[in-house]
């Protein structure tokens, strides 16, 4: 049986100012904006060394985590929705 995709998921989104910084300005699938999200930390060496799950912000993450200088990987998925309409 073929597994069923979820239509939210897949509906593009507009990413703020301050994410499309990261993941570019024009509306993707939540899905996608995650997979750019996690292409720019690795790119960027952005992943904690000691705690794998602690993303280490720079500049342009930042602002998408709302100040915060860490975060970790759970956080982040709350922390970035709210940078989607």
């Amino acid at each position: 049986m073929a597994r069923k995709i979820n239509k939210a998921f897949m509906k593009p989104l507009q990413p703020s100012d301050a994410l499309a910084e990261v993941v570019g300005s024009k509306a993707i699938p939540r899905t996608e904006v995650t997979k750019k999200l996690w292409a720019y930390i690795k790119k960027n060496k952005l992943q904690d060394t000691k705690n794998r799950r602690n993303i280490n912000a720079d500049e342009a993450l930042k602002v998408v985590f709302g100040g915060k200088k860490t975060v970790n990987m759970f956080d982040m998925t709350k922390l970035v929705s709210k940078h989607l309409k």
